[in-house]
């Protein structure tokens, strides 16, 4: 389980207590974020690189990936050079190619609205922006965020934005061997449906669900259709 940009596993621990039902579950913190170390420079690629040598020094061979935005373009970059290691993959939010994060283009389209507030004050400031209803995302995480403030400086978040500049799927897709679920929120402003449908028109067999009651974070706005879509696909 990959999670999002400027997160930890502690994101994804409601995807975690219901998946672990059923699979053994993996949540790492990605590199740059959580209790990962914290490098002055590093790349997707590296990103992607990581998972790899995770899977081999756990010696899994093959198994099922699910990433969330940026968590997603991370599965897409294993899936695509590992195919074989990759039986299913779930991209909740994703998008395939970006000059910049998501989060950095959401900030420069309301620029003028976010001047000179904090990383933090911009977040809670462009949530009407991102989530359907962002009073209950701010509350589930709201113990998250508190915490993030403490972990996460300027420079390591300038750091982790810099990683995802530029990157693109989009030519290499088709080469997914991973029988896949895409995922999209109709209200995300980071990464709009059209960017899942994207993917989805390129990876051979794979299956796109716009929830209609969500933004960029399907699993807490639509809990109860999110773990049912996700189970039945893995499971099936």
């Amino acid at each position: 389980m990959l999670h999002g940009l400027h997160g930890s596993n502690k994101m994804l621990k409601n995807e975690i207590k219901w998946l672990k039902e059923y699979f053994r579950v993996i949540a790492l913190d990605s590199r740059g974020h959580g209790k990962s170390d914290k490098p002055l420079h590093y790349t997707l690629e590296e990103h992607i690189q990581d998972v790899i040598n995770l899977l081999n020094h756990l010696e899994i061979e093959t198994g099922y990936l699910m990433g969330t935005s940026m968590g997603s373009y991370i599965a897409q970059g294993v899936a695509i050079k590992v195919p074989n290691r990759a039986k299913k993959l779930v991209l909740i939010v994703p998008k395939s190619h970006g000059k910049t994060s998501s989060m950095q283009e959401l900030f420069a389209r309301h620029a003028e609205e976010l001047e000179g507030l904090t990383f933090e004050e911009k977040l809670s400031r462009v949530s009407k922006y991102i989530f359907h209803d962002p009073i209950a995302v701010q509350e589930a995480f709201s113990a998250f965020y508190d915490q993030q403030a403490v972990l996460s400086s300027p420079q390591e978040q300038e750091v982790a934005n810099k990683a995802l500049e530029g990157f693109d799927f989009r030519d290499h897709l088709q080469h997914i061997t991973a029988s896949t679920l895409i995922i999209s929120g109709k209200y995300d402003g980071l990464n709009p449906p059209e960017r899942g449908k994207e993917i989805a028109s390129r990876i051979p067999g794979s299956t796109f669900i716009e929830f209609i009651h969500s933004g960029h974070a399907p699993s807490i706005e639509e809990p109860e259709r999110f773990i049912k879509e996700v189970t039945n696909f893995l499971l099936a």
